[in-house]
């Protein structure tokens, strides 16, 4: 059975320990705790490479990039993390913690549940969403695609009723 891979990106304002992402910082492994607790989350994709990034992030020059790449049941399960709960909280903070971004902060595509999707495939998804807009490859919330490749809706309604559950 498919299972949807999620991959965000974020351009801090300032590195880590600086004032300004201090609550950013103190927030991220309770977010990060409360995924694995949360209905349709599978798994987290550890070990990103130093440095690493899409073309948006350069390294001399930005200040980090907080980045995650993870594995669900569906789409209405990463969404209802997404904006309820702890992350929902820290979500509605971002501009506070987070660069303007001109470019997609998530892209989302299924996998094989046999398949660990790759920090080097993630990237090249959200630089598709980047240049190409939604498609079956690289696609968002507003836009998703169906395992088989069709445009589908997000059920609003089953997002809204997993999210009552979300911590």
């Amino acid at each position: 059975m498919p299972c949807l891979a999620f991959y965000t990106f974020g351009i801090l304002r300032e590195p880590s320990g600086h004032p300004q992402t201090q609550g950013f910082i103190v927030r991220a492994p309770g977010v990060d705790a409360s995924a694995q607790g949360t209905e349709g989350f599978v798994s987290r994709v550890q070990e990103r490479p130093a440095g690493l990034g899409p073309r948006f992030y350069h390294p001399d020059e930005h200040a980090g990039a907080p980045q995650t790449l993870s594995v669900w049941t569906d789409l209405e399960s990463v969404y209802a993390f997404s904006y309820h709960g702890q992350h929902g909280d820290a979500l509605r903070l971002r501009k506070e913690w987070f660069l303007k971004p001109e470019w997609p902060t998530y892209v989302a595509w299924w996998v094989d549940d046999a398949h660990v999707p790759t920090w080097q495939e993630a990237l090249e998804r959200l630089e598709c969403l980047y240049d190409r807009g939604p498609t079956p490859f690289a696609f968002n919330f507003k836009t998703p695609y169906g395992a088989d490749g069709q445009p589908i809706q997000l059920d609003q309604q089953r997002a809204d009723r997993k999210g009552q559950t979300v911590q």
